[in-house]
């Protein structure tokens, strides 16, 4: 039995639509991540595959991402933040910090209770931990950041542990002055953030190189 006229021009036009789909898709979902994808991996190589640092025994870490540098938990020790590292600011994405699946803030209100706490643990804290007054701890060891990945940390705060690991690892602080100061660099262009801040894992990266 033959289609009717209107039939066959629904069906015209549901075949011309499903033949642009298919041209669109392979365009779009295809052609373009390729080329893309292909631009990035040639003109920035490193952006594109996550900043990662470290060397021929693999990746390490990422200059995007900041990580805790602790001591391991053992036995009867339950580990903590280890003296010869700088340290980073707190994080509040996943229980155990810097978690990059997890980003994001506490929400925690300045009168929070629960922040105000946790602020004053952390002060006291960081203060006995680099010996210096809880007043001259930086705001930056005591809070998160917004995404709660941030490795960048604050020139005070680099200054204030700069005497803890030179000491830690015997090394002259005018060293490990110098190397605070060639990761130090600009934060937001002077109106974003809050001005020289140092990268810790960088830092820490060629730390491990000074003997």
């Amino acid at each position: 039995m033959p289609l009717s006229l209107r039939t066959r021009t629904l069906l015209r036009h549901h075949l011309s639509a499903l033949r642009i789909l298919l041209v669109l898709s392979v365009i779009t979902g295809l052609c373009y991540p390729l080329v893309i994808t292909g631009i990035a991996q040639a003109a920035f190589p490193s952006q594109a595959n996550g900043s990662l640092l470290g060397g021929n025994g693999g990746a390490t870490g990422s200059r995007l991402i900041g990580q805790n540098f602790d001591l391991p938990k053992r036995d009867g020790w339950p580990g903590g933040p280890d003296p010869k590292w700088f340290q980073p600011r707190p994080s509040a994405a996943g229980p155990s910090g810097y978690d990059p699946t997890s980003s994001g803030a506490s929400n925690l209100g300045p009168d929070n209770p629960v922040l105000i706490r946790m602020i004053k643990e952390r002060r006291a804290a960081v203060a006995a931990f680099d010996g210096v007054r809880p007043s001259s701890v930086p705001v930056d060891a005591l809070t998160a950041s917004g995404s709660g990945l941030d490795p960048h940390i604050s020139r005070a705060y680099a200054n204030q542990q700069i005497d803890r690991v030179a000491g830690v690892r015997g090394l002259n602080p005018a060293t490990v002055r110098k190397l605070v100061a060639a990761h130090t660099e600009g934060h937001g262009g002077g109106f974003l953030g809050h001005g020289d801040a140092v990268n810790v894992v960088e830092l820490n990266r060629d730390l491990a190189g000074v003997r």
